[in-house]
């Protein structure tokens, strides 16, 4: 901000403190500091520390959100998207910007907290959607000026590290990695993204950022800070878009799905599911990209329209149809044309994620045994993996009747959550409690649910 700011001052500050009737004087007085200090503040000679910024916001009546749109001069707009809400510049320098802004912020303790307080909002998705359908790609991503030269050596460095980061996150959840991974962005790919590079290299430069963008929001998703992800995950859909990478823009579309389907909004992860499946068709993706993606969007199909309560035919038909489209596209195989991070989505993976599909679809048996074979193939290299689908085999086994076996394999849960630094986890076990709520004369599910919350206030 700096020039601009001293520039142009504050002047929504100063509207506020007008509007209010103060003085400078009196402002100052409000949140104890002398009318000089107050001054510059609103001229954007001096910055505005945390402590100040709290009581400006109880001295003024609104919350912190609005205090920082004051002083820092950024919007939030009226669906609270903050701090991402224009796509209509899909520039290098625009999408650097908006992507440093974002990872600075990150650092900062104060807006850190903002943005894990930020809900999900799904109002925003159009916008993306259609600045990503139909927003024009830049003519080059090359620029020519910058402190520091980018070559594919320092491209190699980021997608390393977003690697090996990657692997702490599956093996201990996102708690342990997600600091490293926000400074990591802050302090080595905004450099990279602000130096001079050529047009290959600007391609692969902000591919490279968008792996990254989609771990920062992977992570916050995991620790449910669910706003904070959604704003990463729209940084990496527009590092994917203005660097012309389809397919690291269908996989941050695909992620946007799951984020919605775990927020249980079917009809937001079924617009997005579509946009991912239809990316990836025009991209002509591989067999592995297009399993994911029409997984996806079954699961995404299933939840809008919850066959097994509803008894309808047709939709369970569409689901189906989905799911052999997706098992028929993996069996094809690996090819060349696999990006990096298809290795995530291994069969069996892809096969629990199905489960899901068919407890909605009622066929609760084939959901357990999907589930049980994820348990036991995840359980020795990734135990978050093998974590969330024991909870999954839980809730196919309660759709059969079977209460104890259903407790019993929720039970073994219970240390495993307590262990990861993962809030999803937790919240799905608590979410099969929940579920419980046709038993509750059960003895056995009062002494489950008494262990479980027992255990976790621990």
């Amino acid at each position: 901000m700096g020039e601009s700011r001293q520039r142009e001052g504050r002047p929504e500050l100063i509207r506020a403190r007008r509007q209010r009737g103060l003085s400078q004087v009196a402002a100052a007085e409000t949140v104890g500091v002398g009318q000089t200090t107050w001054a510059r503040w609103e001229r954007g000679e001096q910055g505005v520390r945390a402590s100040h910024r709290a009581k400006i916001a109880t001295a003024f009546g609104v919350d912190a959100l609005e205090v920082e749109r004051w002083i820092d001069g950024w919007s939030y707009g009226e669906t609270s998207s903050w701090p991402i809400t224009d796509y209509g510049d899909i520039s290098v320098a625009a999408t650097v910007r908006s992507a440093a802004m974002l990872w600075r912020y990150e650092m900062d303790a104060s807006r850190r907290r903002l943005l894990a307080s930020l809900p999900f909002v799904p109002s925003v998705l159009g916008e993306w959607l259609m600045s990503w359908n139909y927003g024009l790609t830049p003519r080059t991503v090359a620029q020519q000026e910058g402190k520091c030269a980018v070559d594919l050596t320092d491209v190699a460095g980021i997608d390393e590290a977003c690697k090996a980061f990657g692997q702490i996150d599956q093996q201990f959840g996102a708690g342990l990695v997600r600091p490293v991974v926000v400074r990591y962005l802050h302090e080595t790919v905004t450099p990279l993204l602000r130096g001079r590079y050529d047009d290959q290299v600007g391609s692969e430069l902000m591919r490279a950022a968008a792996g990254m963008a989609w771990l920062a929001g992977w992570t916050a998703f995991d620790l449910s800070r669910h706003g904070q992800a959604q704003q990463h995950f729209g940084q990496a859909l527009r590092l994917a878009k203005t660097g012309g990478d389809p397919l690291t823009g269908a996989w941050a579309l695909a992620t946007l799905t799951r984020q919605a389907i775990h927020l249980d909004q079917g009809t937001v992860a079924v617009w997005l599911a579509r946009a991912a499946t239809d990316t990836a068709r025009r991209a002509q993706a591989s067999p592995r990209v297009m399993a994911l993606m029409l997984t996806r969007e079954a699961w995404a199909t299933a939840l809008r329209t919850r066959p097994a309560e509803t008894r309808d035919g047709h939709d369970a038909k569409q689901v189906e149809r989905l799911l052999v489209e997706a098992e028929n596209a993996h069996a094809q195989g690996a090819t060349d044309r696999d990006p990096v991070w298809t290795s995530r989505y291994e069969e069996t993976e892809l096969n629990a994620e199905a489960g899901n599909c068919w407890r909605l679809l009622g066929d609760h048996t084939r959901a357990v045994n999907y589930a049980e074979a994820a348990v036991t193939a995840f359980s020795a290299r990734l135990p978050r993996s093998a974590q969330l689908n024991r909870v999954h085999a839980a809730e196919a086994y309660l759709g059969m009747g079977e209460l104890e076996q259903a407790i019993d394999v929720a039970r073994a849960t219970i240390p495993a959550a307590k262990a990861l630094t993962s809030t999803r986890s937790v919240e799905l076990i608590q979410r099969f409690a929940d579920q419980l709520g046709p038993y509750n004369n059960s003895i056995m599910v009062r002494e489950f649910r008494d262990h479980l919350n027992h255990a976790l206030a621990a």
